[in-house]
């Protein structure tokens, strides 16, 4: 049955292989843009977006025909033949084999996006290792699967 009105909201946390902070300040905003780009040809609306050196935030709605896994493969596959294709970084780019994907409640969109709009000021202060310690116990710890 066809979906009309949906409400998916997703955090998608995508990690350089190695953690190696390959993606360049000068190149930041071409990477997002062209991200954007696979995101709404995909059925899906971009909220925000912030590419770090390591790693990257996307928040979306996504369109109920197309799965997380799906979506996060071809974002992944597309952007990394773009990065290497337009050589905008030094050496092979390539992301980990996985990523970070979490459900949005509809009223924590504003914050979020605020708080990816902030991650140069954020990482200023925090490592990409303990953000994603505090991401995975805030995400998970309704589930009681708390990271230690």
């Amino acid at each position: 049955m066809k979906i009309e009105y949906h409400n998916i909201y997703m955090h998608y946390v995508f990690v350089t292989q190695n953690r190696m902070p390959i993606i360049l300040e000068k190149f930041r905003e071409r990477v997002e843009k062209y991200i954007t780009g696979i995101v709404n040809n995909n059925g899906c609306k971009l909220y925000r977006i912030y590419a770090n050196p390591e790693h990257i935030h996307i928040l979306l709605s996504r369109a109920p025909q197309i799965d997380d896994e799906t979506l996060a493969t071809i974002i992944a596959n597309s952007s990394e033949k773009f990065i290497n294709d337009n050589r905008l970084c030094v050496g092979r780019f390539q992301w980990q084999q996985s990523c970070a994907a979490f459900s949005v409640s509809k009223k924590n969109i504003p914050a979020l996006c605020e708080y990816i709009e902030t991650q140069k000021e954020h990482h200023a202060k925090e490592s990409y290792e303990d953000e994603h310690k505090k991401l995975l116990n805030f995400y998970q710890k309704k589930s009681g699967n708390q990271v230690e």
